[in-house]
């Protein structure tokens, strides 16, 4: 063959091929072989769901009582106010409780964000199980009946109204009514509970007794009133008439976070050199571990450039030098500039719900009084943003949505054209076309299984993208903005996943066809719309592509199941135990409850509900099968809920308002398409198609409605001819020395402990011969310790005792935490805030909650005045440290260097090892003085009747720590002769 024959040959091939694309993006679903395709395709979806679901519970079953750190770390974990329903060994024990928990006794076991997620699975399960008893009943036998059958007509056509016309359409504008009255009726029934839930937990003893219930938090402060006094003046202008209140406004930490967070870095790393190096201590490796020095080390331009250096001297010296800067940093915060924000605290919890209520309308000097959120749930790094800088922030981070939105259409069309249909591919791929014709059935079972999981993957990526986009969006609070992921994850799934994935052949072939007949036919534009008629064509568009959502929400099914088997965590488990040298720390991170991910999970119940109720009017078939998934999912995820996973951040249960308006909007979406319907379908006069009109305003009137009606009463909390709980009085609760618990919510770096490394117990022995450095008491003769704080204090630090033989040194080396093998588990670290901020211990579900208050009572002996323990101490384990009486200078003290005392909230460490800063690899420095030569101390009129508003605010962790009670001059106290008072 000459070349240019071959050259002809070769273009007329490429043309072909071309012109093939562009037909099935004109038409992806026009093939012969599709009839065929979708029937083997349910079936097969059907099948493998089934199979896979009972085979994956059955293994579930069967692991389950041999694996309770996978299946089961909150039973162990639980206190006794929010104890688990008890759970056998049986292959079956677990179905028991499952079944019978209800829901009153959810709320204190699981928290209310747990209990009303619960409840908006059982609401859709209602819904979807109703719909399909409706749409099958009706629908199906409609267009069964009144539908043309043509030759060769597959059975799904026959399902949807793709050949029925006429009169017989009048059953979708019934149906379409009946439907939004369901809709309606479950949301306003759930709506109802949902307040109902809301007041039982307002009146819960842990809500009466917290803080954060009585707090308000006021943003965007101007600078004349970024004073304690300040607030009380901001809040007199909404609300002159209330009661005396503790203000406290927000000081500048500066880098302390940046400090701190860049210290647990670098203590686990050092850790995991260690556990690397010292994997078998009888038998070291030749060779030290070797790292690059840090580029945030300030001495690093000292090091030489591409050269290594021993890891574990310079992880040790570079812990040290971070140690002393953020006890410097702690010095020095009260002389940092006051931030834009600040919080108030009340007696009443109602009356700071009902300022919050008056303000919620007025700005006075342009600031935003709202009722402040859980300690935990705070954004800190977003607070001092101002409101210039927040709508910078959204508007870039619209954009960026906006532009992946754009670029997911183009491969999110080819997955449309090829992954929904072979036969298309076969069309431009003549290997394929060969494969397709000799093996139909097994192509078939392929694109029923293998169109809807590739999608269901490349959709999994997505959460987590969205996620560290909208980590930095300006949101002051995590909840907050879990549910704005969950809003854009929504819009991304409906633009690309449902709308475009749906419409962009029609629109593709409507352009095209346009666009020929204006310049080869040579007619105008307006002619050539009209003659194109895009509205059958994506009604038929709609009809073709439906047997692929059926599989689709059939595999939904297995979905559930793989999430109750936990397949990724029980493998991910035994390949870092078995393949790898985890640290103690990460062993213990492994076996405690992960945290549930809720903004994921509910764009998945509002996606399968959107695309049901848009579907399901074409393809009666998506009703049962949604409502399969539903119905299954109600009981494993209730399952997952009370023993495996944990509440990161409790919200109250305010995700139920973002779900109820997508749930409106998913309705008023499906109104769209059977309007579209029964316009190109319907009877000539188009009365089905206007009797659809009013249902989408309907919907809207309804959202206004509730959001009227129940709104302000699930936001706020309000006492109405109730007699109030004696034992919430002002004595026991703001009154007196507890005045000081009116300002815990302080920046965590101010006071959080930092972490120790973590080292195994049976490297102990050899630890001291690898560790090169801090092993001396620093306050010994020539230790030479530039930690040491001996020469401004004279006190002599005495080895530390032994927990369980007194009199006798204790076993340990200095800087770090030796962990046995018998206490790698999460049940001995959870009142740990290095462990317990990640796994939901700050909610109260297994321990109490940060920020409740307590009364004191004999015997409370915290750091703090109170008993602050969030678990139980081991016993035989001695309170390390020096308690202080929280009064006057020592309060402040205690704030500044609560790093150098015990753990905040009072526990020791669970192995007779301090667990503090002062563990840190500053073992032996002596204790904070408490007194400084040359002190002044000054006689201030603090009586009730001169103070102004906040005078006092601040606290051990609060902002600014300025003292909350009166100083107290006690002559019979030892300090009271060692420093000058001035008269």
């Amino acid at each position: 063959m000459d070349l240019p024959r071959l050259q002809s040959l070769l273009m007329r091939r490429q043309s072909d091929g071309t012109k093939k694309l562009l037909d099935l993006l004109g038409d992806p679903f026009q093939q012969r072989k599709e009839n065929s395709l979708a029937d083997g395709g349910f079936l097969a979806s059907l099948g493998t769901s089934i199979g896979l679901t009972a085979l994956l519970a059955v293994g579930f079953s069967l692991l389950r009582p041999y694996n309770s750190v996978v299946y089961a770390p909150k039973l162990k974990i639980a206190d006794d106010r929010h104890a688990l329903p008890p759970m056998g060994r049986g292959i079956l024990a677990w179905v028991g409780p499952v079944m019978k928990t209800k829901e009153e006794d959810l709320i204190m076991a699981i928290g209310l964000d747990a209990t009303v997620f619960l409840r908006v699975l059982r609401m859709c399960r209602n819904i979807f199980l109703i719909l399909a008893v409706l749409g099958c009943g009706i629908l199906i036998p409609t267009n069964l009946v009144k539908g043309i059958n043509f030759k060769g007509m597959s059975t799904f056509k026959r399902l949807t109204p793709l050949n029925t016309f006429g009169t017989a359409n009048w059953a979708l504008t019934v149906c379409a009514w009946l439907f939004n009255i369901v809709f309606a009726g479950f949301l306003w029934w759930n709506y109802r509970a949902v307040l109902r839930l809301r007041r039982q937990y307002y009146e819960s003893p842990e809500y009466q007794a917290s803080l954060h219930a009585r707090t308000l938090m006021i943003n965007d402060i101007p600078k004349p009133f970024r004073t304690d006094e300040g607030i009380g003046r901001l809040i007199d202008e909404v609300a002159p008439t209330s009661s005396f209140s503790r203000t406290a406004i927000a000081r500048n930490v500066k880098d302390l976070p940046a400090l701190i967070e860049e210290h647990g870095k670098i203590v686990r790393s050092l850790e995991k050199y260690l556990a690397n190096y010292l994997k078998d201590p009888t038998n070291l490796p030749l060779k030290r571990p070797e790292c690059y020095p840090s580029k945030k080390d300030p001495n690093w331009g000292t090091y030489p450039k591409g050269q290594k250096v021993d890891a574990i001297e310079y992880l040790t010296t570079r812990i040290k030098e971070l140690e002393l800067e953020v006890k410097e940093v702690r010095f020095s915060v009260d002389k940092r500039n006051p931030l834009p924000y600040g919080f108030a605290s009340y007696e009443a919890i109602d009356e700071a719900h009902n300022i919050a209520f008056t303000a919620k309308k007025k700005h006075p000097q342009g600031t935003t009084i709202v009722l402040a959120p859980r300690p935990n749930d705070i954004i800190w790094n977003n607070m001092p943003l101002t409101p210039a800088q927040r709508r910078t922030r959204r508007m870039w981070n619209n954009l960026w949505s906006i532009l992946l939105t754009l670029v997911w259409i183009v491969p999110n069309a080819f997955i449309s054209i090829f992954l929904v249909s072979l036969a298309n591919l076969a069309n431009v791929w003549d290997g394929f076309r060969d494969s397709l014709a000799a093996h139909t059935t097994w192509w078939s079972i392929f694109q029923g299984i293998a169109s809807p999981a590739i999608t269901s993957l490349v959709y999994l990526i997505l959460p987590i993208i969205f996620r560290r986009m909208l980590v930095k969006a300006g949101d002051r609070t995590k909840t907050a903005r879990e549910r704005h992921v969950t809003g854009k994850l929504y819009t991304f799934f409906i633009i690309n996943f449902l709308i475009v994935f749906s419409a962009f052949s029609t629109v593709w072939s409507f352009v095209s066809t346009v666009i020929h007949k204006t310049k080869v036919e040579k007619k105008d534009a307006w002619t050539a719309i009209k003659e194109a008629e895009i509205a059958l064509a994506l009604f038929v568009s709609l009809c073709r592509i439906s047997p692929f959502w059926v599989n689709w929400l059939l595999q939904r099914n297995l979905g559930a199941a793989v999430d109750l088997a936990q397949l990724w965590t029980l493998l991910w488990s035994f390949c870092a135990r078995k393949f790898s040298s985890p640290t103690p720390r990460e062993m213990i991170e492994l076996t405690a409850p992960p945290a549930f991910d809720y903004a994921s999970y509910y764009n998945y119940f509002l996606f399968y509900s959107t695309v049901t109720l848009c579907y399901g009017y074409l393809q009666p078939l998506c009703f049962p099968a949604c409502a399969l998934y539903f119905c299954l999912d109600v009981y494993l995820k209730k399952y997952l809920l009370l023993y495996i996973f944990i509440t990161k951040t409790e919200s109250g249960g305010m995700f139920w308002r973002m779900f109820f308006n997508r749930m409106i909007f998913a309705a008023m979406l499906s109104n769209c398409v059977v309007f579209l319907a029964t316009w190109v379908h319907g009877d000539g006069a188009h009365l089905q198609a206007y009797l659809i009109v009013p249902l989408p305003f309907l919907m809207l009137g309804f959202k206004w409605y509730c959001s009227r009606s129940f709104d302000d009463k699930i936001h706020y909390y309000t006492v109405r001819n109730k007699l109030q709980d004696p034992e919430l009085t002002r004595a026991n609760t703001f009154g007196g020395k507890k005045d000081r618990l009116a300002s815990r919510f302080g920046h965590p770096a101010l006071y959080k402990p930092l972490i120790t490394p973590m080292v195994h117990a049976k490297a102990h022995n050899i630890l001291a011969s690898v560790y090169g450095g801090r092993l001396t008491d620093s306050n010994a003769a020539g230790s030479n310790e530039s930690t040491s704080f001996s020469g401004y204090s004279d006190t002599f630090a005495l080895d530390p005792m032994h927990p369980n033989q007194p009199g006798r040194k204790a076993v340990g080396v200095p800087g770090f935490e030796m962990v046995p093998e018998d206490r790698l588990d999460f049940e001995y670290f959870k009142g740990r805030a290095e462990f317990s901020d990640e796994h939901g211990g700050n909610g109260g579900i297994y321990g109490r909650a940060e920020d409740i208050i307590r009364s004191d009572t004999p015997g409370s002996q915290s750091m703090w005045g109170g008993s602050d323990t969030s678990r139980p101490e081991t016993p035989g384990t001695p309170t390390v440290g020096r308690s202080f009486p929280n009064t006057g200078r020592y309060a402040n003290l205690q704030a500044i260097s609560h790093d150098a005392q015990a753990d905040s909230h009072g526990s020791s460490s669970i192995y007779g090892l301090q667990n503090s800063s002062q563990t840190n690899l500053l073992y032996a420095a002596a204790d904070m003085p408490i007194a400084t030569t040359g002190y002044t101390e000054r006689i201030r009129d603090d009586s009730q009747e001169r103070r102004a508003p906040g005078f006092l605010g601040g606290g051990p962790q609060g902002y600014g720590g300025l003292p909350q009670t009166d100083e107290d001059h006690d002559p019979m106290n030892y300090d009271y002769f060692r420093t000058r008072r001035q008269g």
